[in-house]
């Protein structure tokens, strides 16, 4: 009989007290059983720190005051009794001295997206993770969805034929008003440039639509024209964002991310059109799979089938019509990554290993940037187009 894995432990930085994310990433990385929290410096501030490990019991000793302090007392323990990877899960900003100083001491990392502030910083993060051989996985969660898994298995078998058009769309209305004026803590360092970094929406979300059409097609970006605005008056970083595609293989797309548009939560959809079909998606309905193939009615796949790839149906843990989501995704890029660790894979894991890696949020922080730089270059793009009568 195969002898059952021990669980690893699990170390978080932020996501104390008032914060959304910390708790999603505790829920995920426990959710099946193979991850336990042992310790934390779960805020910026010592106070709220300590307090927001305090009430969710982690022990005096590794209940950390500063995620420096963190590394240092971690690093000083036995293997056998240090964390075994930490969960980044603060600002942009503290991402990038947490994680190298993590990675230099030979402890994997979990980090939330994007991965840093800019393209200098994630390369010297990418030479840390390949040098200290430790797993580095990014969660872009909407990799971790069942379907679309499923979608990305059915383009590489050739389902859907050569791709030739994209369509990405990532809509929210939560910031439609300058909440960040009223002190919300999550639209407050979300608006600042110096926490957020280079982009607001187009950072926020626009990184995991981008990370979306990646990982389902395969398409390597060629080119981009970008239009980024900041309709919200007073707003520092871009509240809309949409960006014309051009990929290497001669295929076109569209990615649009914006956060004012009212009435929507999160709606985040792909669309993948080939030579022999096309694919759509939908977060806020990822039970379902809709493929349209050259000359046939269309079919809806349905998590949980047998009829579905063996990605698809490892991903799910229940039967058919129980709705599975946001936090399952997650886990299962948490349980990759965990996968990886277990077998002492490190940087070197390969792809057998399904998780974002540290060479993702390279690539999404560079996407950012280039998203960036063309917004604020238009006389580069773009073309008059205002019709005059001439009467």
């Amino acid at each position: 009989m195969a002898q059952p894995q021990r669980k690893l432990r699990m170390g978080m930085v932020g996501g104390g007290q008032g914060a959304f994310i910390g708790a999603v990433h505790r829920t995920a990385a426990q959710m099946d059983g193979r991850a336990v929290f042992v310790s934390g410096c779960l805020s910026s501030t010592a106070e709220r720190a300590l307090a927001s490990g305090k009430e969710l019991g982690l022990p005096e000793r590794r209940n950390y005051e500063s995620w420096r302090k963190m590394v240092a007392g971690e690093a000083a323990l036995p293997r056998s009794e240090r964390v075994d990877f930490v969960s980044i899960v603060t600002p942009n900003d503290k991402h990038f001295p947490i994680a190298r100083a993590f990675v230099e001491a030979g402890i994997s990392v979990v980090c939330d997206k994007p991965l840093v502030l800019n393209t200098e910083q994630a390369r010297e993060l990418a030479a840390a993770v390949q040098k200290h051989d430790v797993v580095f996985a990014v969660t872009y969660n909407y990799s971790g969805y069942p379907l679309v898994k499923q979608a990305r298995e059915m383009v590489r078998a050739g389902e859907l034929g050569e791709i030739r058009k994209v369509i990405v769309e990532y809509n929210q209305g939560w910031l439609a008003t300058k909440l960040e004026a009223s002190g919300q803590k999550q639209a407050d360092w979300r608006t600042d440039p110096a926490r957020a970094g280079l982009g607001g929406a187009i950072g926020d979300i626009g990184s995991h639509a981008e990370q979306l059409v990646s990982y389902v097609t395969g398409l390597e970006l060629d080119a981009l024209c970008a239009d980024l605005t900041s309709f919200v008056p007073g707003r520092r970083l871009d509240d809309d964002a949409n960006v014309l595609l051009r990929f290497v293989n001669g295929a076109k797309g569209i990615l649009t991310a914006s956060q004012v548009c009212v009435g929507q939560e999160n709606d985040l959809r792909l669309r993948v059109w080939g030579a022999k079909g096309g694919l759509e998606w939908r977060q806020e309905d990822p039970n379902h799979l809709i493929h349209k193939p050259l000359g046939q009615p269309d079919r809806t796949l349905r998590r949980g089938n047998d009829y579905l790839t063996d990605a698809a149906k490892r991903s799910a843990r229940l039967p058919p019509g129980h709705p599975e989501a946001f936090i399952e995704a997650f886990a299962n890029v948490y349980n990759a990554a965990f996968a990886a660790m277990l077998a002492n894979a490190g940087a070197k894991g390969g792809p057998r290993f399904d998780y974002p890696d540290v060479r993702d949020g390279a690539r999404g922080v560079h996407f950012i940037e280039r998203v960036v730089h063309s917004a604020a270059h238009e006389r580069e793009k773009w073309t008059p187009a205002r019709f005059q009568t001439g009467v």
